[in-house]
């Protein structure tokens, strides 16, 4: 095919479905998804990769779109869609709205970017299979292309521009887990922070006629040949149940990995039923992936502490629902939850395996008490209350220094449905500035 211009590629077929009109249904969902990103943006800010990633940032919309996208993932509380293994939110949100800087777009045309931006994201997520996941932090892969498309609609691009800034977005996509096993490493945040700005620059320079390959998935030395030893680029373009992806994408409550959610959602129904004075060893049963993210019996870091299971369950069971300051080192040496911690058992399961990843569950067991969690609270089977999302949405912007009263006035600012985007994001951005 050398020297030939390719016609029907996946990503030509992408752009044509995303060209379906959104509906009012996806774009207050995606008033959802950004109000909980912008929380836990401005939380991470004031966390150390954040106060890093301000210190080193450039000037300019392109420069937005990296240092926004370095922070929404820093707390590890950021949305999450279980079948595409990744967090949409923390790529795709930073680079529209760093976007719509430059743009000034009304409310449903930013949010429409975004129900784009996800739908493609999500799509190539659950595409690129197992064998990607092992070893690509699919975060940081998938996440360029959702920015390109979520920028290209800001920019009014064509069918034909889109699919030009998807191929030049995944021309520059990367990430490995291997950030995953250096407790000091930032680098899941500069996997978000590359992916929204390879997009934004990706859209940018297919509007102004640059040109990316088209068959960069699915070529002999594309995308899914390199990294998706059991993926199939075709699965990009499937048909699913849902009108638009971004409708089954999860809400964290906890601020832990979401592989440690069901097994805190357990203990934290089982500390009702159970005496702890015991001295009961503590069985967690969840599927793999869950043990080898989060299988840390003693964990020294705050990162470390966030993917530990035994540590999530320790402090659900003796402290309730996990605030962000149960992961700080005080809490890691706290005598109490050490000793509870050392109590905890991990093993997978058969059971939660077979259903996984649509199915993210766990059973935790002390004696003859047992809870088993076949969804993770905040999965489209289990979800969250707007009046949940609210709540974690003030409790994180107070924690980056917003007073209460503005905080309050930013969440309804982006919930309402009347009102407009642009003073919130004024207020966003003098935050962060």
């Amino acid at each position: 095919m050398s020297g030939q211009i390719p016609k029907n590629t996946v990503l030509t077929k992408l752009s044509s479905l995303l060209s379906k009109p959104v509906g009012t249904g996806a774009t207050i969902r995606a008033r959802r998804h950004l109000l909980d990103w912008m929380g836990c943006a401005i939380a991470g800010a004031s966390e150390p990769a954040g106060v890093l990633l301000r210190q080193a940032r450039g000037e300019g919309a392109s420069a937005n779109a990296f240092y926004w996208g370095g922070l929404g993932n820093i707390l590890e509380m950021d949305d999450v869609d279980k079948r595409a293994l990744l967090h949409p939110g923390p790529s795709i949100i930073p680079a529209a709205l760093a976007m719509a800087s430059v743009t000034q777009p009304d409310d449903e045309t930013l949010l429409n970017a975004i129900v784009f931006g996800y739908e493609a994201t999500i799509r190539l997520g659950r595409a690129v299979g197992p064998g990607h996941y092992a070893i690509w932090h699919n975060t940081g892969t998938c996440g360029a292309i959702g920015a390109a498309v979520a920028c290209a609609a800001l920019l009014n691009a064509s069918k034909d521009q889109t699919s030009h800034a998807m191929a030049l977005a995944m021309s520059q996509a990367t990430g490995l887990w291997q950030t995953r096993h250096d407790p000091q490493s930032m680098g899941k945040q500069l996997h978000t922070a590359n992916a929204a700005r390879a997009g934004f620059e990706a859209a940018r320079l297919a509007v102004a006629g640059f040109k990316g390959p088209l068959d960069i998935l699915e070529g002999e030395q594309g995308f899914f040949e390199a990294t998706c030893p059991d993926g199939d680029p075709q699965d990009l373009v499937r048909e699913y149940p849902s009108s638009w992806l971004i409708h089954d994408v999860s809400f964290k409550p906890w601020p832990a990995c979401r592989h440690a959610h069901a097994a805190i959602d357990a203990a934290l129904e089982l500390r009702e039923r159970v005496d702890l004075s015991d001295g009961a060893p503590i069985v967690v049963e969840t599927y793999s992936d869950a043990l080898k993210f989060c299988d840390r019996a003693e964990p020294s870091t705050v990162i470390e502490g966030k993917f530990s299971l035994q540590h999530a369950v320790a402090v659900a069971l003796r402290r309730g629902a996990p605030r962000l300051g149960d992961f700080d080192p005080a809490a890691l040496v706290d005598p109490d939850l050490a000793v509870l911690r050392n109590r905890v058992q991990v093993t997978p399961s058969d059971e939660f395996n077979a259903v996984y990843p649509a199915h993210f569950g766990a059973a935790v067991r002390i004696g003859d008490h047992q809870v088993t969690i076949p969804d993770a609270l905040g999965d489209p089977e289990n979800p969250v209350s707007d009046d949940l999302i609210k709540k974690k949405a003030l409790m994180l912007i107070q924690a980056g220094g917003v007073p209460k009263g503005d905080a309050a006035e930013m969440i309804a600012s982006v919930l309402s449905e009347t009102g407009t985007l642009s003073a919130s994001l004024r207020a966003f951005e003098e935050v962060l500035s």
